[in-house]
């Protein structure tokens, strides 16, 4: 069998490589797309909120203060869990997330970040409206809502701080809530409606929709084992795949969770991590219908409402990538989520478990790696893979072929992990 070549090797096909291999192409590259499954879109960016966050300036950090480290210490938070066994293998991993969450350096990462936040929405309009599926997004934004004066001040407080940067949305009291979802039930000190970000009606059929597209425009989409990518004697990048070897200039590493297959065996030591969640869909009853994605944050769950139904996700779960599933927190949020809105029987067989790539900073790798000529890394966008995965090609895109960079690459860069 004939070796296949192209200029870049893009391996990984969720929305980070997919983003990335569109940009690229775009720029009159010739892309070879390999992933271990036949379809885009079947992992991490499978299972998220839905949302485009092009409002949420500040990532999600360690907290600071005591009372809030000793609840998740603890497994008291909703919105954390984890197993006492596991806790060697990712304590020095959450040492290093904690002082870099110190304030000074969370708002360095903050304004970094800050340029690729507010245009990725307007990169993703752009791929739907090239990709012929301007169904899967609404501009409605989402709801994060509290059950407690407290937790409601101090959001409140969070946003102001964040107007300051452009954020746009309303503070909603308990009847302007119920104005906007009349079919939510409990009691809620207030909420935040964050009016910006888009929400995507089907994250995995989005990536599926972006790969398609890079196929009708002549890209090629290949199954293969990114474990198997090696350099060889001439300085090209080659990859085992279904349809033979196929070998480029260069080769973009955009596995998520799973990068460190590739980078760890070529002699880099990044501190990627893992945060695990969970989903699961359920069916609205009668004519109860969500109009928002809306966050319970007290309590710790997201409700939104897909094509496939109401999905139901969890917060962080700190667990090893491949170990089985744990999914109590998602059991722990079915009552408390019947108990919000009207919901049915489950539309999924079991749920869902995901993982998201995490750097202590919350902030991505993107660019060169600085030990092997044609090799790039595009991975670690934490919570944020929907987000950040086509504005964050274009970002590498530009800096492969050349282009001044919309926005500085610098932070993002791997040498930053000495």
């Amino acid at each position: 069998m004939a070796e296949l070549k192209t200029d870049v090797l893009v391996l990984g096909a969720g929305m980070v490589g997919v983003g990335a291999a569109l940009h690229l192409q775009q720029r009159g590259r010739d892309v070879i797309l390999v992933d271990k499954h036949e379809l885009a879109g079947e992992e991490t960016s499978f299972g998220n909120a839905g949302l485009i966050e092009c409002g949420s300036v500040f990532p999600y950090m360690f907290p600071r203060a005591l009372k809030d480290i000793l609840r998740h210490a603890t497994n008291r938070a909703p919105q954390v869990r984890y197993q006492f066994s596991d806790l060697p293998s990712f304590l020095p991993w959450l040492v290093r997330y904690y002082l870099a969450s110190a304030p000074d350096r969370a708002l360095r990462g903050a304004l970094a970040v800050m340029p690729l936040i507010r245009r990725s929405l307007i990169e993703h309009e752009a791929l739907i409206a090239e990709a012929g599926v301007p169904e899967l997004l609404r501009r409605s934004g989402w709801i994060k809502m509290f059950r407690h004066d407290a937790t409601l001040a101090n959001a409140v407080r969070e946003f102001q701080r964040a107007r300051q940067y452009g954020v746009q949305g309303d503070i909603l009291d308990h009847k302007a809530i119920i104005e906007r979802e009349p079919h939510l039930a409990g009691e809620f000190a207030g909420a935040i409606h964050f009016t910006e970000p888009g929400f995507v009606l089907d994250p995995g059929g989005l990536a599926k929709a972006y790969a398609a597209l890079f196929q009708r425009k002549g890209g090629r989409f290949v199954v293969g084992d990114a474990k198997t990518l090696e350099q060889d004697a001439g300085g090209r990048w080659q990859v085992a795949t279904s349809d033979g070897k196929v070998s480029a200039r260069e080769a973009v590493v955009a596995l998520g969770p799973w990068s460190d297959l590739v980078f760890g065996r070529l002699g880099y030591s990044i501190p990627l991590n893992v945060k695990r969640g969970y989903h699961l869909h359920l069916k609205p009853r009668g004519n109860a219908v969500l109009n928002h994605p809306v966050l319970d944050s007290d309590l710790g769950y997201a409700l939104a409402p897909m094509n496939r139904g109401i999905r139901l996700a969890t917060g962080v779960e700190f667990a090893r990538r491949d170990a089985p599933p744990t999914p109590i927190q998602l059991e722990r949020a079915l009552p408390r989520a019947h108990a919000l809105f009207p919901l049915g029987e489950a539309v999924d067989a079991k749920p869902w478990k995901g993982a998201r790539p995490c750097l202590p900073d919350m902030l991505p790798v993107i660019g060169r790696a600085p030990r092997h000529a044609g090799l790039w890394f595009d991975f670690g966008h934490h919570h944020h893979g929907l987000t950040l995965g086509p504005v964050t090609g274009r970002l590498l895109a530009e800096m492969m072929t050349g282009e001044t960079p919309f926005a500085d690459p610098n932070p993002f860069a791997v040498e930053r992990f000495g």
